[in-house]
């Protein structure tokens, strides 16, 4: 046998091997391609379909601020950043709505006329994430009056020495930019901290506190127990973040001497020292707001708790106690207390576990997501009979 013949017929053995590895391969991509496919649809289908009709709600639809109106009590100044790009990234921010809209109603509904201030005054650019809209968020965008404040920004060096019964600083990472090292905000901060005025700030909001130098020249974040968006929610979207900010918020807020309080990923977590109130991230907004109420001296008004606040429950259950005690909750929500609930949230974090490799979790946030739809089922089921 020659070696040109043998030579011939090896070359014929890998050719045939190699078409075998393509077939595979083949085989394999398109068994794949089904099953992403299958999963979407899947997927989707645990998703409900939104509610255009919540596009067109008012203030006069929300029974928080329309029945048993409180008299007057005091103002609130609420303030929001004026930077509308991140630093030399060319991404654009602003303040966020949701953070706005929904401290604002409370502070409404708990008989606080609110005033809105930024560091540039007039009109600030906002950040509106349609996927996190809820009913007071389209009312907020149909109030003709919040809206006019929230094109007339007042400048907020003009808001010195204004009774205001407390201060709130909205998030949104423009604030990491125009907060911390603004005169007039560090000012009005220690201003209220010294004469025991209520000041609040949620998710990027507490950047405004990381440069206040208190009269006894110690920083005012110093030992206080507060809490901010945190470096693994910043990290976690925005992976070039420390080149992007001024600095990471966590970090900031530790180095001037606070107890950093860190809860779970996306979920509501609040800071309360004295006249002191923090929230981690929005879905910390309704809390931080009506603890503020508190710490005013008054009771919050009653307010009927949102669906999404009903999934962060759950998700806190889940991260705590396990999936057995989610399922149970989300029972109790939906068949036995009637209550909405948003599992399109769940299913959000179930996708954040995903892009941090938490294959168990995803799989068990899209198992609540699933159970949650097969209650509201049910629920409809016993309506109808």
């Amino acid at each position: 046998m020659s070696w040109c013949y043998l030579a011939e017929n090896f070359k014929y053995v890998i050719m045939f091997k190699k078409y075998r590895i393509l077939k595979w391969i083949s085989l394999f991509l398109g068994s794949l391609i089904v099953v992403i496919v299958s999963f979407g649809f899947w997927f989707r289908s645990l998703i409900p379909p939104s509610d255009v009709t919540i596009e067109s709600t008012t203030i006069e639809d929300l029974p928080y601020l329309s029945d048993n109106v409180i008299p007057i009590r005091g103002k609130i100044l609420a303030v929001v950043t004026s930077t509308d790009v991140m630093g030399n990234s060319g991404k654009g921010t602003g303040y966020e709505l949701s953070e706005l809209a929904r401290a604002y109603y409370t502070f409404m509904a708990n008989g606080f006329e609110v005033d809105i201030a930024s560091p540039k005054g007039g009109k600030p650019p906002v950040v509106i994430d349609e996927e996190d809209m809820g009913a007071y968020d389209f009312a907020f965008l149909n109030d003709s009056i919040a809206q006019y404040k929230t094109s007339h920004t007042i400048k907020i060096e003009d808001c010195i020495g204004e009774p205001y019964e407390a201060i709130f600083f909205v998030g949104g990472k423009g604030a990491m930019f125009d907060f911390p090292d603004n005169k007039a905000i560090q000012h009005i901060v220690k201003d209220h901290y010294e004469n025991n005025k209520v000041i609040g700030a949620v998710c990027h909001g507490p950047a405004a506190l990381v440069n206040v130098t208190l009269s006894n020249g110690r920083p005012l974040l110093e030992n206080k127990e507060v809490t901010g968006f945190t470096n693994r929610e910043e990290l976690l979207l925005i992976s070039d973040a420390k080149e992007i900010f001024p600095f990471l918020l966590q970090d900031k807020m530790m180095e001037k001497g606070a107890h950093f309080k860190e809860g779970a990923m996306y979920l509501e977590k609040i800071g309360h020292d004295g006249n002191l109130l923090t929230g981690q991230n929005p879905w910390s907004t309704w809390s931080v707001a009506e603890q503020m109420i508190g710490q005013l001296g008054h009771e919050p008004k009653h307010r009927e708790i949102t669906d999404e606040e009903n999934a962060v429950k759950v998700l806190l259950a889940y991260k705590t106690h396990g999936k057995q005690e989610a399922k149970k909750m989300i029972e109790a929500m939906l068949l036995n207390g009637n209550q909405p609930m948003n599992r399109v949230l769940i299913a959000k974090h179930g996708i954040i576990s995903a892009m941090q490799g938490k294959i168990g979790d995803f799989s068990n946030m899209m198992s609540l997501v699933a159970f949650a739809k097969k209650c509201e089922s049910k629920r409809k089921d016993i309506a109808l009979n």
